[in-house]
């Protein structure tokens, strides 16, 4: 009994954490595209975009492998997420909803510090549901996840990431520094950040000693440097 209160109380403190990085997008949201002249149904379409694309990329990969299938409520309510397809899903389904919403300006720049918070502060919730943790370690910050094993918290690690993410990405945005890539390097940094980590996750090595994420981190960094070369030669869009 004592254990099932615990597990349940670990829960309700994940699903409080996950409600505060809804919380914190909306409200870091709100400011950071106030300035980019989009009218109300474009921020509001362009945040729905967000959010669905977001949701939608996180789950397809769990989705896809469950057992009762794709197309199955199980396969889209059940447990299982990860944050490189969230990114992924996230930036084409906004970039889709600009063009059905004829938003001409970039707007990633304002997407990029509530994303990064958002994720960081949702990653906590993984830490107290005590899962994504890494391999056994010993460090003396290593945490028993309740397998008895002291392991890499790999969970507080990309944090602690996402979290300087934010700052450092809300220091070079007040610089007017990398105008119009600061998405872009923030998906690249993660995608650097995931690729190394990697090696610390207990993952399924499925490319000789790869992960499935460290093999997407390989195919996507070259496809969002191209992104960031194409927009660093591309004409100043207009304002909204």
């Amino acid at each position: 009994m004592a254990s099932e209160a615990v597990a349940s109380q670990a829960t309700a403190v994940s699903a409080a954490v996950m409600a505060a990085a809804v919380a914190v997008a909306w409200l870091l949201g709100r400011g950071a595209q106030a300035c980019l002249g989009l009218t109300p149904p474009q921020r509001r379409g362009l945040s729905f975009a967000a959010f669905c694309g977001g949701f939608l990329g996180a789950k397809l990969p769990f989705a896809l492998l469950h057992p009762a299938g794709p197309l199955s409520a199980a396969a889209w309510l059940s447990d299982g997420r990860t944050v490189l397809g969230g990114l992924v899903g996230g930036y084409l389904a906004v970039e889709a909803a600009k063009a059905l919403l004829g938003v001409g300006v970039k707007t990633g720049d304002g997407f990029a510090v509530p994303v990064a918070a958002a994720i960081g502060v949702g990653r906590l919730s993984c830490l107290f549901a005590r899962c994504c943790y890494g391999v056994p370690t010993a460090l003396p910050w290593g945490v028993d996840f309740g397998d008895g094993l002291r392991r890499h918290p790999t969970q507080a690690y990309e944090a602690a990431f996402h979290l300087a993410a934010a700052f450092a990405l809300s220091a070079l945005r007040r610089r007017g520094l990398f105008p119009r890539q600061l998405l872009k390097l923030y998906i690249l940094a993660y995608l650097a950040y995931r690729f190394l980590t990697e090696f610390i996750r207990p993952e399924p090595r499925l490319l000789g000693p790869l992960t499935a994420y460290q093999a997407a981190a390989l195919f996507l960094a070259p496809v969002f440097a191209g992104l960031w070369v194409i927009d660093a030669h591309a004409p100043a869009p207009r304002q909204a």
